[in-house]
């Protein structure tokens, strides 16, 4: 279950900015920021790199971490994933 504020917005734990970064970066730098986290704990990512809307959700899938919100915007890709 996720921690949320008084507002609803899921609260998250460590921030993550791979912006700039080309693939497997992203993906290989989340993959450590993640293994130093808690359970529970949510990570948010921003990336800018849209080949992330492929890999992110697919490390979710395959790792079982829970994605639990993506969005974007013209400039950048954001990700909240909560570790399992």
């Amino acid at each position: 279950m996720s921690k949320t504020d008084e507002n609803g917005a899921v609260q998250v734990d460590a921030q993550l900015d791979a912006s700039g970064l080309f693939c497997p970066e992203p993906v290989m730098m989340l993959h450590n920021k993640i293994r130093d986290m808690q359970a529970g704990d949510v990570l948010e990512v921003i990336a800018t790199d849209p080949s992330t809307t492929r890999d992110i959700p697919k490390f979710c899938l395959f790792l079982g971490h829970e994605l639990l919100e993506k969005s974007q915007d013209e400039q950048q890709f954001r990700y909240l994933i909560r570790k399992v």
